[in-house]
């Protein structure tokens, strides 16, 4: 294998030595999966050529010169094969071993000697740097998750799915190609002082196919608890000349001081906790009902999705959770104290997953609250880390780790949660598919199945309520230029993501991508014009002071005004 691969960073390196035309028509078929194996040497050169052509064109759209080109990419490729050329024996056992293991779950992994070292500190050291999860994509570093509270979180500018491919350090730093590398060594370069600066290139997710990136910069910080805490705030609304008032709490993650609460410390942080403040001082201010906003809520604390529960509905069964034995422990509320019986709704996305998922599947089970949103990532599986050595009689040997599933979340009324995840009453319209995005996007992910459902009893009967809350949220979600705009997104990443090739001459991929600024630009424009603002010159930036309203908060507030409304007629069997 490396004798191969040796032979193509080789023939790589040529055809930078060669140069290119990039005003020929031609294309580079970069998604091979349906495809064949190469049947010649000649056919593979032909592939790995149109390869080098696209990385080069890629940088010469970025700006750079040709020898700027051949530079970054004999580097890049040299790189790549110095990471190949260092695989030993402990390696290639993990990636067979993945290899055997991951064809059963995705989250079941072996992790060697070495990585299991590497994992025990990142999982120390998680919560500083810029505040985001990262993983090994193909050759790219990929992002998976912004920390909540983290610097990345605090600036906006780094999203899930976006790939670094290049990292430079301070405001002027040389940005320093990173494609290729070694996932441990672009972390330790992104890792800094607390308080300096990071620049990070990256290919933008819905830009990916246009091969334009853009340089952001992160001030390296470590994650407060305060910062990712919950937030409330409220929104203000006027309809049919009655005025409205709206809670909204946004929860980035279940929550808790753990080291605080083993210490005995009663004034211990937790989500729930803190949550319960929230509802207390809302109430104080008569608002008309809450959202929940668990958007890009990644989950954390079983427990605390329990409380968080039991906060909105007496006690009763929570969550189910099956081992792999088939024993089934259901994990309840006992406490019957409700500190909030309004009208409630919960938000969420695609990236609200496990926590959240167990939270709002309860909601929606009990019809306390209206869920609303998009499908949400469908990840309803419990992992275990055991030592290997364990199993051995000589525990003194380092033999690495199993990352184990060991346990699955299923709903009070039977379902998991695993695969599916919780589909919303209200539907919003989402740039994400299910396909791409998510736990159904996983190879080999765990199918959806379900057990037999527990005893609870609902709220009312807010089901009764939801086909009419549909209707007349369709209808305004029809005249929203903000959904709208997401609708479109949707259809323009389908057809880019169905596209196989992309084309290697310049004068193309030069319109292509100007037509995709102008788009940019008209439809900010076109949004301006709608909410009422001066239009935008072009080359103008955004103004960072301008105060913007998000279209789905408003839209779920407008749902609770129709829930209200149903409530006052007695529909719903509760609420007033």
């Amino acid at each position: 294998f490396k004798k191969r691969y040796n032979n193509r960073i080789d023939y790589a390196l040529s055809c930078l030595n060669k140069g290119f035309d990039f005003s020929k028509k031609e294309v580079y078929e970069f998604d091979r999966e349906n495809k064949s194996w190469a049947r010649s040497t000649t056919e593979l050169d032909e592939y790995w050529r149109q390869r080098v052509k696209n990385d080069a064109l890629n940088l010469k759209l970025a700006g750079k010169e040709w020898d700027d080109i051949v530079e970054t990419l004999t580097k890049r490729y040299e790189n790549q094969r110095r990471v190949v050329n260092q695989y030993d024996g402990e390696d290639v056992f993990q990636l067979y071993m993945n290899a055997f293991t991951e064809a059963f779950d995705p989250h079941t992994n072996y992790l060697s000697p070495f990585d299991s070292e590497g994992f025990k500190i990142r999982m120390q050291l998680s919560l500083e740097g810029i505040g985001a999860q990262l993983t090994r994509d193909s050759e790219y570093t990929k992002v998976v998750r912004i920390i909540p509270g983290g610097p990345a979180d605090r600036s906006g500018q780094l999203k899930a799915e976006d790939r670094i491919i290049g990292v430079g350090q301070g405001e002027d730093g040389e940005v320093v190609d990173v494609v290729g590398w070694k996932l441990d060594d672009v972390v330790d370069k992104i890792r800094g002082k607390k308080g300096t600066v990071v620049r990070l290139e990256i290919l933008p997710a819905d830009e990916s196919h246009l091969g334009t990136t853009k340089i952001i910069s992160l001030v390296r910080d470590k994650v407060k608890l305060e910062d990712a805490a919950a937030k409330s705030d409220t929104l203000h609304l006027r309809h049919q000349g009655k005025e409205y008032v709206f809670g909204i709490i946004e929860l980035q993650s279940f929550y808790a001081d753990i080291q605080a609460q083993s210490r005995g410390d009663r004034n211990y942080r937790s989500c729930s906790r803190d949550v319960r403040k929230l509802l207390k001082k809302l109430q104080s201010q008569d608002v008309d009902g809450v959202i929940i906003d668990l958007r890009n809520n990644g989950g954390g604390s079983l427990s605390e999705a329990i409380k968080l529960s039991g906060l909105f509905i007496r006690k009763g069964p929570v969550v189910q959770v099956r081992n792999s034995t088939g024993y089934i422990e259901v994990n309840n509320d006992p406490d019957p104290d409700v500190a909030y019986d309004g009208p409630l709704a919960v938000l969420v996305n695609r990236y609200s997953a496990s926590a959240s998922e167990i939270f709002a599947a309860a909601i929606q089970d009990y019809q306390r609250g209206v869920i609303i949103g998009s499908q949400t990532y469908g990840k309803g599986t419990v992992q275990h880390l055991l030592p290997i050595e364990r199993f051995l009689r000589n525990e003194t040997a380092k033999l690495g780790q199993v990352k184990l599933t060991i346990a699955k979340f299923y709903r009070i009324n039977g379902g998991s949660t695993q695969h599916t995840g919780v589909i919303p009453d209200i539907p919003f319209p989402s740039r994400y598919s299910i396909e791409h995005v998510g736990e159904s996007a996983r190879k080999n992910a765990l199918p959806w199945d379900q057990i037999a459902p527990v005893s609870y009893s609902a709220y009312g009967n807010l089901k009764k309520a939801i086909p009419q809350l549909l209707q007349q949220s369709k209808l305004r979600q029809a005249e929203n230029i903000e959904f709208k705009f997401l609708r479109d997104d949707y259809q323009e990443s389908q057809k880019m993501r169905a596209r196989t090739f992309i084309s290697l001459n310049e004068a193309e991929r030069k319109s292509e991508r100007d037509r995709a600024e102008k788009k940019r630009f008209m439809r900010e424009n076109e949004r301006r014009k709608h909410h009422g603002l001066p239009p935008l010159k072009e080359g103008e930036d955004i103004p960072k002071d301008e105060d913007r309203q998000d279209p789905m908060l408003l839209e779920s507030a407008y749902i609770l005004v129709d829930l209200l409304a149903f409530s006052d007629e007695g529909l719903t069997g509760y609420f007033r």
